[in-house]
């Protein structure tokens, strides 16, 4: 919960409008803002206070006792220009607080914290438990000083400016440590699994000890423990529920059948009387594959009793991320937040040169970029996936939306379910076009690349035919190169069977872009050599219409403006209110849905 606190009422203003964006997040505190700032300070995660900075921090400091538990806190001032991130950058999500508001009341976030000015990624915002000598390796990172990185375990993360030798040392191990040594910082990737197997009723600190006794015999860590995983019938065993909540992680299970079909070691006949699997621990463990460290074994009583818990630790393989991200039309506006994120969380940057270029300054330092021209999509996308396995965060980048004649195809084909994929929608080139152009798009359209490198241009040809015979707006993607010229115009020609030649065509160049170029002509007078591959050729259906230079296509087959002028009384069976014309028995193509037009 957000806590809101203001004093003025310029800042009561600002305070409503973050409240009414927010309803479910945030809770507004009146009265004195010494007792409101107390007040959500101890019942929120985080505050927005309205308030000067210099107030802020005499109200809070004696409320401050660590960074790690501290809520964040955020101020505005009074005219609403800034959203300064106050205390709690990391810990407390503050940083990412202040973008959120001042992107609500179009304000400028201020982010002072040292490793967000210069995009390096915080030790303590990865997502993994940290530590040791968080501020030292992190002023060593910022100071450019030559950082060391040693993963015991392959596990995904953001890019780091490191090199294989340093004088400090960032840490990725799952293994227990006694002390951390100076200038070293231990991260914790969740790569251990714990399956258990308990008897009902068995005590929580007997799951709890066994798992703990298990951890460190082996001497793995528990903070690198994943998840508890077990089968369906002990779902809601309370020692294994408690016990995976004192852990912090999740709790996994898995149905008899599917533990049964897992090749174990130590099978037993007992489990499989009781549950209908000869194995719980070592199987539930083992169910997503990794390598068995712990063998299945069993809790001590010291009462002389039979154990009531057995438990098993695997070490999962790591899995890689394949984030298939499109970067829009070309223009940085049209780039959407979520791709920027992705950009910044890769470590490894694969795409067309020309498309890199584009966004380099967007990626952390320490991002690995393999670009490659024209021509090599396939290749591009076996080295994504290959990077993904090796347990790399990877994003796949591609023009428009990726998963339009661009990256996701091929590298889908590649992937296998041994990787995480992500797949972030970027603005099409034809939607980019359509909002030059007006409204084209209005109803059923349909695109179709030209280029026959790789499909057949019989297949092509018939896909432009039944677009023409469907009266579907066609939108062309490649429409035409130095080596394919005589394309489009067959493409045309199919269309002209079917269509005036007065029906709309527009032509975008290079939408969005600096040299963004458009014009709207008709079926009959497009010339195809003043097209080329940076164009995209959208052809209106036989309801398209010019109107004040703009291309517009109807949302039903006719226009509004067509149909008679119904009769006046709201009786007479032809009028729009009488119940026969009511929305839910109109057809469809006449009818209004009140939320597509929203």
């Amino acid at each position: 919960m957000i806590g809101l606190i203001s004093a003025t009422a310029a800042g009561a203003a600002a305070r409503d409008r973050l409240a009414a964006a927010w309803p479910e997040r945030t809770r507004v505190y009146d009265g004195p803002a010494r007792d409101a700032v107390r007040a959500a300070f101890a019942e929120c995660e985080q505050l927005v206070c309205f308030l000067a900075t210099g107030a802020v921090v005499r109200l809070i400091a004696p409320l401050l006792s660590d960074k790690a538990s501290d809520a964040g806190v955020v101020c505005v001032d009074e005219s609403g220009r800034f959203a300064v991130s106050l205390v709690g950058g990391h810990g407390g999500g503050a940083n990412d607080l202040a973008r959120e508001v001042a992107e609500v009341l179009d304000a400028r976030p201020v982010v002072t914290t040292a490793t967000d000015a210069v995009g390096v990624p915080g030790l303590d915002t990865l997502g993994l438990p940290v530590e040791g000598d968080v501020a030292g390796v992190s002023r060593a990172l910022l100071d450019g000083e030559p950082v060391a990185l040693r993963a015991e375990v392959s596990w995904p993360l953001p890019a780091l400016p490191v090199g294989a030798e340093g004088a400090y040392t960032i840490r990725l191990t799952d293994r227990h440590l006694d002390a951390v040594p100076e200038r070293e910082v231990v991260l914790r990737p969740p790569s251990l699994v714990v399956g258990v197997g308990a008897s009902r009723g068995a005590p929580v600190e007997e799951v709890l000890g066994l798992v703990e006794a298990a951890l460190r015999d082996a001497g793995l860590s528990a903070r690198s423990v994943g998840e508890l995983a077990t089968v369906d019938a002990k779902a809601e065993e309370p020692g294994i529920v408690r016990a995976a909540e004192r852990l912090g992680v999740p709790l996994v299970t898995y149905s008899a059948g599917e533990l049964a079909r897992v090749a174990v070691p130590n099978p037993s006949g007992a489990p499989l009387a009781a549950v209908g699997t000869p194995s719980v621990a070592e199987a539930a463990a083992l169910a997503r594959g990794g390598e068995l460290l712990v063998p299945k074994r069993k809790s001590e009583r010291t009462d002389g009793r039979p154990a009531m818990a057995t438990c098993a630790v695997v070490r999962r393989p790591a899995r890689g991320r394949l984030a298939v991200v499109g970067l829009g039309p070309g223009a940085r506006d049209l780039l959407t937040p979520r791709a920027k994120a992705e950009l910044r969380r890769a470590s490894v940057l694969v795409g067309l040169d020309q498309y890199v270029d584009q966004i380099r300054d967007l990626l952390r330092p320490g991002t690995r970029v393999l670009e490659s021209g024209l021509g090599a999509e396939e290749e591009r996308a076996r080295t994504a996936v290959e990077e993904a396995r090796r347990g790399q965060a990877v994003a796949l980048i591609g023009s428009g939306d990726a998963g339009v004649y661009a990256m996701a195809s091929p590298a889908l084909a590649e992937a296998s379910d041994d990787i995480d994929v992500v797949g972030v929608p970027g603005v099409t080139a034809a939607l980019a076009a359509g909002a030059i152009l007006g409204a084209p798009l209005g109803h059923d359209h349909v695109s179709i690349s030209l280029s026959d490198l790789h499909t057949p241009w019989e297949v092509i040809e018939r896909r432009v035919r039944a677009a023409a015979e469907a009266d579907l707006v066609v939108t062309f993607y490649n429409p035409r190169s130095r080596g394919r010229d005589w394309q489009l115009p067959k493409a045309l020609g199919i269309l002209a069977e079917h269509r005036a030649p007065a029906t709309p065509v527009g032509v975008v160049r290079n939408a969005s872009r600096p040299d963004e170029s458009s014009r709207l002509t008709t079926l009959a007078a497009l010339d195809p050599a003043t097209v080329d591959m940076m164009t995209v050729v959208t052809v209106g259906n036989t309801a398209t219409r010019e109107i004040a230079g703009r291309m517009v296509t109807p949302r039903g087959y006719r226009w509004q403006e067509s149909r008679p002028k119904p009769p006046e009384h709201p009786e007479h069976p032809e009028h729009p209110k009488h119940p026969e014309h009511a929305e839910t028995t109109r057809h469809p193509e006449h009818a209004v849905n009140k939320e597509e037009s929203r």
